[in-house]
């Protein structure tokens, strides 16, 4: 039972990408990204129309003001807004998400900007191999700096990176662009620090020029070892030091972790990093932390081979955890690994969190009635029961709660089948059909939590 409300302003909102949400690629001067050379494959979706936000937009907004939210995360495609990344900016872009920020605040709704959502201009991969360039890192914050001078009076909130600890994981080189050339070790620690690099830069500016906030984020997991024997303990917390800390330390103090320049330096990984970089990275402060959680991890270090560098340990000794449900694609669903990941965080760094991603994907179908999606409404209700006990018990100051995609979109791999929204969209992977949008039973529980401020839960 929930005993206290939630703060007074607290943010209740939504999270989504460019391409997941606006279609639209050949229109509006947009230019191409690497989003635009990947195909249908294994029965998913292309990502040429997606939910045609691009068009739909308002009646969007208004399924948000109804339901009572009061910040929409957003991304803004660096290749609609400039076509080669380097190049010159397109008004016609740039007047596309003024609009959209316009009309946001038309319905009293906070725009928070996402600025780089894995979707690297194809210009900037083919010519440059994306963020593993420091010409790269250089357009970004060029864009990223233009973007804060015509938005930053309007847009209280910014985050740079979708995710930034990904980038220090296996596939790095591919969200961050890097299309030529086998993945190596040295990729993740060159395009890991060339992203603190950049976040650094376009924070330390918006702070200059602005009264806004900007947070670094985090996909946070809560790690935990498969046994109690002490190697299983020891690699969840290298882990945890690695994916998680290492940010959050450069986010909120202004430097990496020991453990992670010790081990860089032991086993001589060359990243580039140059006494400069340091330098930006220690002015850096950060407004508050934002994080996505959907689920919690387990880790076996007897499936690791010796000597793997911890950035690894998941690809080897990854395990299902037997204590907890998991959905149709085996994300475990750990309500308490949220409040954890809340408490702990904070308790170490005393920064403000905001999660602003949530939610679980469901297989759904219309059949012409109200979807009773109430695995959805179940789980959103106890992952807000952890996160009241988190603020409420445990003292933890919390922004607000953002789900991911409350209007279905495709999921992150172009799945529509894998559906997050409380809101459906009339489409499937391979037909468009209407593009409906039709509430579901989730919409209306949610906006009674909504209108009580979390009081309603029970």
């Amino acid at each position: 039972m929930v005993k206290k409300v939630f703060p007074k302003n607290f943010l209740w909102g939504n999270s989504t990408s460019s391409m997941q949400t606006e279609g639209a690629v050949k229109e509006g001067g947009k230019g191409k990204s690497v989003y635009d050379t990947y195909r249908a494959k294994d029965g998913t979706s292309i990502w040429d129309t997606a939910i045609d936000e691009y068009h739909r937009y308002p009646e969007d907004l208004d399924l948000f003001a109804n339901l009572g939210i009061n910040c929409y995360r957003f991304q803004i495609s660096w290749s609609r807004v400039n076509p080669l990344g380097d190049g010159d900016f397109n008004p016609e872009g740039i007047k596309f998400y003024s609009d959209l920020i316009d009309n946001l605040l038309a319905r009293n709704i906070e725009p928070m900007i996402c600025l780089y959502h894995f979707d690297m201009p194809l210009n900037l991969a083919q010519k440059y191999n994306g963020f593993s360039s420091r010409h790269v890192v250089d357009a970004f914050v060029r864009y990223g700096k233009k973007m804060i001078d015509i938005f930053g009076k309007k847009v209280k909130y910014w985050i740079t990176f979708n995710e930034q600890n990904l980038y220090f994981m296996p596939g790095a080189t591919k969200i961050a662009g890097k299309i030529k050339g086998k993945e190596t070790m040295a990729d993740l620690y060159i395009i890991s620090h060339h992203l603190m690099l950049a976040h650094a830069q376009i924070a330390n500016y918006l702070h200059e020029k602005t009264s806004a906030k900007i947070g670094g984020m985090l996909a946070y997991s809560e790690v935990y070892p498969a046994s109690s024997m002490p190697k299983d303990i020891l690699y969840a917390r290298q882990i945890d030091e690695f994916l998680n800390k290492n940010l959050l330390d450069a986010f909120v103090l202004g430097h990496y972790s020991n453990e992670v320049v010790n081990f860089v330096q032991k086993n001589n990984i060359q990243t580039g990093v140059l006494p400069s970089d340091l330098a930006e990275i220690s002015k850096m402060k950060s407004d508050f932390i934002a994080f996505s959680y959907y689920q919690s991890s387990t880790i076996s270090s007897t499936l690791v081979p010796e000597k793997t560098a911890p950035n690894y340990y998941f690809k080897f000794g990854g395990k299902e955890n037997p204590f907890l449900p998991v959905n149709e694609w085996g994300w475990s669903i750990d309500p308490d690994g949220f409040r954890d990941v809340l408490t702990k965080t904070y308790n170490q760094y005393h920064v403000p969190l905001f999660p602003i991603e949530n939610g679980i994907g469901l297989r759904e179908t219309y059949y012409g009635k109200e979807i009773q999606d109430n695995q959805r409404i179940e789980y959103h209700k106890e992952h807000l029961r952890a996160l009241e006990k988190a603020i409420n018990n445990d003292g933890v100051k919390v922004l607000g709660y953002l789900v991911w995609g409350l209007i279905d979109i495709p999921s992150s791999a172009g799945d529509m089948a894998k559906r997050y929204g409380m809101v459906y969209v009339n489409r499937t992977n391979t037909d468009l059909l209407d593009l409906k949008r039709i509430p579901k039973k989730s919409y209306w529980w949610f906006k009674k939590v909504i209108s009580s401020n979390g009081a309603s839960l029970n």
